[in-house]
């Protein structure tokens, strides 16, 4: 959860508030990303919390606005202790909440790559997830690194997205 502020900021131009301490959005933020010919909406959700698809925390209002997503970027806390695990128990409320949200493609960024050691614990996210999610990616939202990966991926799964679903 930590970083998607910062990560819509440094991708689009929407100014979302940014802040030291966790759950700093409690409405959705909407900005406009570019990659080569692409342009698409991204959007930052609320944090999620244990218990969200009972309606826990901004629960049910959170994963309504996931429900119109394409595509999920997860932005992993890089110097958390359990980043794996915090990871593991949003995609746990997605399925519980159910909606179509656990076979969404997702794409993990592990933020904060710029802090001495999350580097490091790249290979441990990578290894735990593979097969689990289209792309890992090591990123610093706020240092601007990583970030045209990042949205390479993104676009790549918005257009298969895009040429499985029905118009």
């Amino acid at each position: 959860n930590a970083g998607k502020s910062s990560l819509v900021a440094a991708l689009t131009a929407a100014r979302p508030k940014v802040a030291e301490y966790p759950f700093t959005t409690l409405e959705p933020a909407l900005g406009v990303a570019e990659h080569g010919n692409v342009t698409f909406v991204m959007v930052e959700v609320p944090g999620l919390i244990e218990g969200a698809h009972r309606g826990v925390g901004l629960g049910h209002e959170f994963l309504r606005h996931v429900e119109r997503t394409r595509v999920l970027v997860h932005v992993l806390d890089g110097t958390e202790k359990d980043l794996v695990d915090r990871y593991l128990q949003v995609r746990r409320e997605m399925e519980l909440y159910g909606h179509g949200l656990a076979e969404k493609p997702e794409v993990v960024a592990v933020n904060k790559v710029d802090v001495p050691g999350v580097q490091a614990r790249y290979a441990e996210v990578r290894d735990r997830l593979h097969g689990t999610v289209r792309a890992v990616h090591t990123i610093s939202a706020a240092g601007r690194v990583g970030l045209t990966d990042l949205l390479e991926s993104m676009v790549h799964a918005l257009a298969d997205e895009r040429q499985e679903v029905p118009r």
